[in-house]
């Protein structure tokens, strides 16, 4: 067996772990230049008067068995026994920095497998845990969870919460007793509460402190808490939420949570997130080709159900003239799909709109140089639908009762292998018989009921989506897949191994658009967050922004347009090109730098840029999303070039009101970097900075850094 006390060591972070008796973290911080196992006896502790009579170690597994009174990583029982595992380590398996480790309950019948991987890139550390039965009576699983501790100094914490058209909202929590917890049980990650957290030193921000954040990889339920026990020490748990009697395991039988992917940084959130953007780089997205990503033209916003192919054609001549590389129409396709109340299951083309086909559509769009996608929502059904009339027993429900609807329509049993089969077929006629490079795949509703032979199928439905979309990428590996769920309802790293791009929020509006995207950059890179240019009064709130705020708010994304632009005025198309324009002119560095958001002391800026590798380039939106606080706002302080460097400073994007300076406007004199471009160097810009105008509300302007 190996030795006890083993290190698995990055670059950027260690974790140091006991294995014998029990599998115990010890040590999850900045990496260590020098370590001997040794030096552990330090970490021996005190025991307390008035508690138990030894040390309480907190285990991967959380034991209720060791005395740890707090929630355990295990809960279940076999007939109302064999509730309260202990698990004893008897085989370690160690490989680089691959760890995995065994212990078992001889008592309980209970295996618990602990694989545990740090990766040497990014520092990032992903774990899963897996109980596997070994009584010969089923074991019925009520909890099994992924537990993590950190410094006992942490007491903020980070979470996620939102709605539809509001995602990605964070919020912070002073954690100093007892424990925080945020549950989903609507059947996909949902907008609600985004499976991810953060626990801190308090006070940590974007630039500075210490932070351990935590995203589990998993498309349906789940549970994340942070906890404070009694004698200080801290702890982060994920798991899956599993239904009553979902997980019944027989003898031999496993089950598994999802990974959970976890990044420690001393830096601030913005350390914490360019580990996991390069971990995401590295390891979870994979592109059918190595290219850029193609600009978007999506119809939705367009033209929703009205679909003629003629005029979709000179919808697509349009967008070839704006630049767009790649079109896509959405809803409205299928046969008797006139509205958002029918059809959804009968995935057949609509003739009557579409009497020669798709083909002259696809060709016409690929005659003018672009690729051709398309929208689906595989895992629906409306009543009103030829399907739901010939199968009404194909719903993920319970029998008996009556499922409410949800944008009028049901959810498929995916477990069901005749649902399997018939979803199977339909996507394969349809990206067999035409030539479509990309899919939408949209998910609209949430999950009442989700019964499956008339026991709870939450957790296998979305392992069947799964199966669902491995198997579709296997039979048309060239095909690239958006995951939206009513915009971000379901936005995880397990579901973007089988997909390419999120749909972040169906709310285009650029003012709410600069906070979900800020939110959600804390676990995704741009190149996978689609950000769409909207037409100039949002079809979501009503709000009107001009092309610079809503071109500039699309920019650190994957572009998009979201609009019928036969329709638009000239003045506006002339916009929508100079923004596609410049995305593709900066798309190489926005989809390989790191991601820096700057740390604020006006709440009504927000400073979001990012910073090639190599720290020879760097850009920058300062977006204004409120009247200013102050009538002066200060110096812009950019800490992430190179101090040495000397760096050419330009302004690439400015309001019109701005640059014509206009009077009773906020300025009546501009800071002169912003006339003519100006030369500094790297220490300069970061210690001191660089004079701001005063913005407009909603407005925004884009600096460029480039070393000499």
């Amino acid at each position: 067996m190996e030795p006890s006390i083993l290190r698995l060591e990055s670059p950027a972070t260690d974790v140091i772990i006991r294995c014998q008796p029990y599998a115990e973290i010890l040590y999850w911080g900045p990496h260590l230049h020098s370590f001997n196992a040794e030096d552990i006896q330090t970490l021996n502790r005190a025991v307390p008067h008035g508690r138990l009579d030894v040390d309480v170690p907190l285990t991967l597994a959380a034991e209720l068995g060791h005395g740890l009174f707090g929630s355990p990583s295990v809960e279940g029982h076999r007939d109302g026994k064999d509730w309260s595992p202990v698990f004893v380590t008897t085989q370690i398996e160690h490989k680089n920095n691959q760890l995995t480790i065994i212990g078992e309950d001889d008592i309980a019948g209970l295996r618990l497998t602990s694989e545990l991987n740090l990766d040497s890139a990014s520092g990032v550390l992903s774990l899963r845990n897996s109980l596997t039965n070994l009584g010969c009576e089923n074991y019925w699983l009520d909890r099994l969870a992924l537990t993590l501790p950190v410094n006992e100094t942490a007491d903020e914490v980070m979470a996620f919460h939102g709605r539809w058209v509001k995602e990605f909202q964070p919020h912070r929590v002073t954690l100093q007793h007892g424990s925080y917890q945020q549950e989903n049980r609507r059947g996909r990650s949902s907008h609600e509460y985004f499976p991810g957290m953060v626990l801190g030193c308090h006070g940590y921000s974007e630039q500075q402190g210490k932070v351990w954040g935590i995203h589990l990889g998993w498309s349906g339920n789940h549970r994340l808490r942070a906890d404070v026990k009694t004698d200080g020490r801290r702890l982060l748990q994920a798991e899956a939420l599993y239904l009553p009697g979902e997980v019944s395991l027989a003898e031999g039988e496993s089950q598994s949570t999802p990974w959970l992917y976890a990044s420690h940084s001393n830096h601030g959130l913005n350390g914490m997130s360019q580990q996991l953007h390069r971990f995401v780089r590295q390891h979870i997205v994979h592109f059918p080709q190595p290219k850029a990503r193609p600009v978007h033209l999506n119809t939705w916003e367009g033209i929703y159900f009205d679909h003629n192919p003629q005029y979709i054609m000179s919808m697509a001549r349009q967008a070839a003239d704006l630049g767009v590389e790649r079109f896509i129409i959405d809803d409205g396709w299928f046969q008797g799909r006139n509205h958002d109340r029918a059809a959804l299951g009968d995935w057949y083309l609509d003739e009557k709109k579409y009497p020669n086909g798709l083909q002259p559509v696809i060709q016409q769009v690929k005659d003018l140089g672009m690729e051709f996608g398309i929208w689906v929502e595989p895992e629906m059904v409306n009543p009103n639908s030829d399907l739901y009339r010939a199968h009404p027993d194909w719903l993920l429900a319970l029998p008996g009762y009556q499922q409410p609807t949800g944008r009028w329509q049901y959810v498929l049993d995916l477990q069901n292998p005749a649902v399997f089969d018939y979803l199977l077929a339909r996507m394969d006629w349809l990206l067999g018989e035409h030539d479509i490079d990309y899919v939408k795949w949209d998910m609209n509703r949430e999950i009442v009921q989700p019964g499956h032979q008339g026991r709870a199928g939450s957790t296998g439905q979305a392992e069947a989506l799964y199966r669902l979309l491995d198997t579709l990428q296997l039979h048309h590996p060239h095909v690239e897949f958006e995951s939206c769920a009513s915009g971000g309802g379901r936005i995880d790293y397990e579901i973007l191994k089988r997909t390419h791009r999120f749909w972040p929020s169906d709310n285009n509006d650029a003012l709410e658009r600069q906070k979900i995207q800020r939110g959600m950059s804390y676990f995704f890179p741009p190149e996978v967050m689609g950000s769409h240019i909207g037409g100039k009064l949002c079809h979501t709130t009503y709000r009107q922004h001009n092309i610079a705020f809503r071109g500039l708010t699309a920019l650190f994304g994957h572009m998009g347009v979201e609009l019928d632009p036969v329709k638009e005025s000239s003045e506006e198309q002339r916009g929508f090109a100079r923004y596609i324009a410049l995305h593709k002119s900066l798309r190489p560095l926005l989809h390989s730098g790191n991601v820096v958001r700057l740390d604020s002391h006006d709440p009504t800026t927000l400073l979001h840029g990012v910073v090639s590798e190599s720290q020879d380039q760097a850009l920058l939106i300062v977006s204004q999303l409120a009247m200013p606080t102050w009538s002066l706002p200060g110096q812009l302080r950019m800490p992430y070039l190179r101090p040495e460097a000397r760096y050419r400073v330009s302004l690439l994007d400015v309001p019109e009101l701005i640059s014509v300076e206009q009077g009773g406007h906020t300025m009546k004199v501009l800071p002169p970097w912003m006339i003519q471009p100006i030369e500094a160097n790297g220490e300069w810009l970061a210690q001191v900075g660089l004079a701001l105008p005063v913005l407009d509300p909603e407005s925004a302007i884009l600096i460029k850094f480039e070393q000499l």
